[in-house]
């Protein structure tokens, strides 16, 4: 009987997100500075007769079920791929808001995929593997990845980022969920979208800093205007001592902030944590290159 497989199901962070053209078949172009924070959601597989997902965690009631649960989706999308029954007891513990811009059901599916290839004794190679969650979502490839990167096309095209310093870096979420289809249907491109200047190689936190205020989030002014609470959560990071940069992250309502180091950070998130205990929150150091 094989054991159990755990494996986490990391936060993705969009640094930066640039929507450069709207496609004829409705999905958007993209160019994102990507990195992974160590706040996760946790998938465990096991042996079973049949399929079945058990979730727990603080967001567990948040959590759609039945066919639109993307890690059951993840299980029979790859049972189809190899020819065989999706057998496997899945649980989640899900940590993470829902609809947060944090693709939280996007990296739930790829730690799903990882570890029923190691319960199921599946080698795949890598891009087989992305091709398998493209069919699930857009943000599959790169939460498959799971690396600091590059992330263009619809999602679908990883160009891996090296030399990124040390991020002390605050997350939060101010309790709004926002799904990502109304944001973008919001969205108004300008005729000839900006560019922005390539990254700096090898930046230091600071070089690193400068350039992230340089950039931006397209779906930004969409979504505060879907749902406010994003501008107000913005400004208060803002306005905190010593913040480098601040962001929303892919559609929100998750946003980030970017302090000089762990002191700092850590009085940003006791500052947060008074002023609304209510809020969803994650501090930590994301290391170089993660």
């Amino acid at each position: 009987m094989a054991e159990p497989v755990t494996r986490p199901a990391r936060a993705k962070v969009n640094l930066d997100l640039l929507v450069t053209a709207r496609r004829p078949d409705g999905y958007h172009e993209l160019d994102s500075l990507v990195i992974f924070a160590g706040a996760a959601d946790t998938v465990t597989v096991e042996p079973a007769a049949g399929l079945s997902l058990e979730v727990r965690g603080r967001y567990a009631a948040d959590v759609p079920p039945g066919d639109g649960n993307h890690v059951l989706g993840a299980a029979r999308v790859l049972a189809a791929a190899v020819g065989r029954e999706p057998t496997a007891r899945l649980v989640l513990v899900k940590d993470l808001p829902v609809a947060s811009g944090i693709g939280g059901g996007s990296s739930d599916a790829a730690a799903t995929l990882h570890a029923l290839c190691r319960l199921w004794d599946i080698a795949m190679p890598a891009e087989r593997l992305r091709d398998i969650g493209l069919a699930i979502g857009a943000d599959l490839p790169v939460c498959l990845y799971g690396a600091a990167v590059r992330m263009r096309g619809i999602g679908e095209r990883l160009d891996p980022v090296r030399g990124l310093p040390e991020l002390p870096l605050l997350l939060v979420n101010p309790g709004v969920a926002v799904p990502t289809g109304p944001v973008f249907r919001a969205l108004r491109l300008p005729d000839e979208p900006a560019r922005r200047a390539a990254m700096p190689p090898h930046p230091g936190l600071g070089e690193l800093a400068a350039w992230l205020a340089a950039s931006r989030n397209d779906l930004e002014a969409p979504a505060v205007s879907l749902a406010p609470a994003i501008g107000t959560l913005l400004d208060e990071l803002r306005k905190l001592p010593d913040c480098l940069a601040a962001r929303m992250s892919g559609s929100g309502a998750t946003c980030w902030a970017l302090f000089p180091d762990d002191r700092r950070l850590a009085a940003a998130e006791a500052a947060i944590a008074a002023a609304h205990p209510s809020w969803w929150r994650w501090a930590g150091i994301v290391p170089a290159g993660a």
